[in-house]
């Protein structure tokens, strides 16, 4: 598996790292925080990230499929948002957060509406992304049981 991780800030990998035997699992992450690192890095659409912006749906779907691409991974997921301090930005508040998880063949997405503080943001983040990953990853398996 690998991440791409924005408004998370490495706190994703941080947390599978500190697992023993992760490395036999986790291929990578990408700390892309900024618009410019998403595009160069993940291969982030700069047309998405100019009319949707940076934490849209569409962003974190792209998000997961450049982290699948650049580390080879059979499973990855994704987090951009906003963490805090407060903004202008009427549309997108403090704690307005996407996170998506999947594979090649399909990514899922939740919209996350957090009113915490930037850590407790953050963390909560990291651990409803893992969950959605972990739902999606046992999903996958009951289709290929069926």
């Amino acid at each position: 598996m690998a991440t791409a991780e924005s408004c998370t800030g490495g706190y994703i990998a941080h947390l599978i790292t500190g697992l023993p035997k992760s490395s036999s699992h986790f291929n990578g992450s990408a700390v892309t925080y900024n618009n410019d690192a998403k595009e160069h890095i993940l291969g982030v659409s700069h047309e998405t990230l100019e009319t949707l912006g940076a934490v849209s749906e569409e962003t974190a779907r792209e998000m997961v499929a450049g982290a699948l691409d650049r580390f080879q991974a059979d499973y990855s997921l994704a987090t951009t948002g906003i963490m805090g301090p407060p903004s202008d930005n009427d549309e997108k508040p403090v704690g307005t957060v996407w996170i998506a998880a999947g594979n090649r063949e399909r990514v899922v997405t939740r919209q996350l509406n957090l009113g915490y503080d930037r850590q407790r943001n953050i963390q909560s983040t990291a651990l409803q992304a893992l969950n959605l990953l972990r739902k999606f990853i046992i999903e996958e398996g009951n289709k290929e049981q069926s």
